[in-house]
């Protein structure tokens, strides 16, 4: 089930000049099909963005980069819609208040750490070494959470399409990258960008989410693309210090001093709604994918002469 290779920073193996990168940053259930809503509102409208030449993923972003890679944007919207299929919801199971509780103890956890922390290096090795003892307490978390996620996959194998997978490795704080060259399964690289709290192992290391690589979505990773659109279900702002230069108004203004012309796409007012208290929320789904497609459908004529 895993390899033992280890991967290597995936980015230094892509080609430095494309022309288009979509980005899909982390954001929870919810964010995960608001995602797929507005993929599906701009292809619906006439744009399709799934064509880019490089597809970067983070968290539920790695998810609906997968996704994508497998099955068509009309298919993923309505199985989200009608709630329905196992695969749809890419957050670990959680009902009621239970889950609520949850959700406000890692945010409560994690908080903690990032005021602990002396900068963006510091912090990632101290979530790397909660992570790693939630992971341990619970004995067989890390194949139970690969038999969650694959089902959320319509395919298992890489794409020829260049596409990235953020993570962090937990015993080292080192931000990891894995593509198809990676030599981790497709299933593997997306548990451990979707880990959340727990940490994930593959051949022998631990890894946890890739929002902590860069809460900011991991858009610098689109460095050297002529286009970059980035979405963000959770907006541009990061829990981490501004100083730090992890949001994402930093890694798009290194993008435009790179070259790069970037759109992004935030979640407007009924996005916003939608999501609700709990982006956790299996049942903040159905409304954040409609409310994704909304403002897909409303954006497509704006970003057609960006993207084309």
């Amino acid at each position: 089930m895993y390899t033992d290779a280890l991967p290597i920073d995936a980015a230094s193996r892509t080609p430095r000049r494309r022309e288009r990168a979509l980005v899909l940053g982390g954001g929870g259930s919810a964010g995960n099909a608001w995602l797929i809503g507005v993929l599906a509102g701009l292809s619906d409208a006439g744009l399709d963005v799934t064509d880019a030449d490089l597809i970067i993923g983070t968290s539920a972003g790695a998810t609906a980069a997968a996704q994508i890679s497998g099955a068509s944007l009309a298919n993923l919207l309505a199985d989200i819609v009608s709630a329905s299929p196992p695969h749809a919801a890419p957050a670990r199971p959680a009902g009621g208040s239970r889950a609520a509780d949850r959700v406000a103890e890692q945010m409560r956890r994690t908080g903690d750490i990032i005021a602990a922390s002396a900068d963006a290096a510091d912090m990632r090795r101290r979530m790397g070494a909660a992570a790693i003892g939630l992971a341990t307490a619970a004995e067989g978390s890390g194949p139970r959470w690969r038999s969650m996620v694959a089902p959320r996959l319509p395919r298992h194998d890489w794409s020829e399409r260049p596409m990235l997978i953020t993570a962090v490795d937990a015993e080292t704080g080192e931000p990891t990258v894995f593509d198809r060259s990676s030599g981790v399964e497709l299933v593997d690289a997306v548990a451990a960008s979707t880990s959340s709290g727990t940490a994930y192992p593959i051949g022998g290391h631990w890894y946890i989410d890739g929002g902590y690589r860069a809460s900011a979505k991991n858009a610098d990773l689109a460095a050297g693309s002529a286009r970059v659109l980035v979405l963000s279900p959770f907006g541009g702002a990061a829990r981490t210090p501004a100083e730090w230069g992890l949001h994402l108004a930093h890694q798009v203004d290194a993008l435009r001093a790179g070259g790069s012309r970037v759109e992004t796409i935030v979640p407007d007012d009924a996005g916003r709604a939608a999501f609700g208290d709990n982006a956790m929320d299996p049942s903040s789904r159905p409304p954040a994918a409609r409310a994704g497609f909304a403002q897909g459908k409303g954006l497509a004529e704006r970003l057609t002469a960006f993207w084309s």
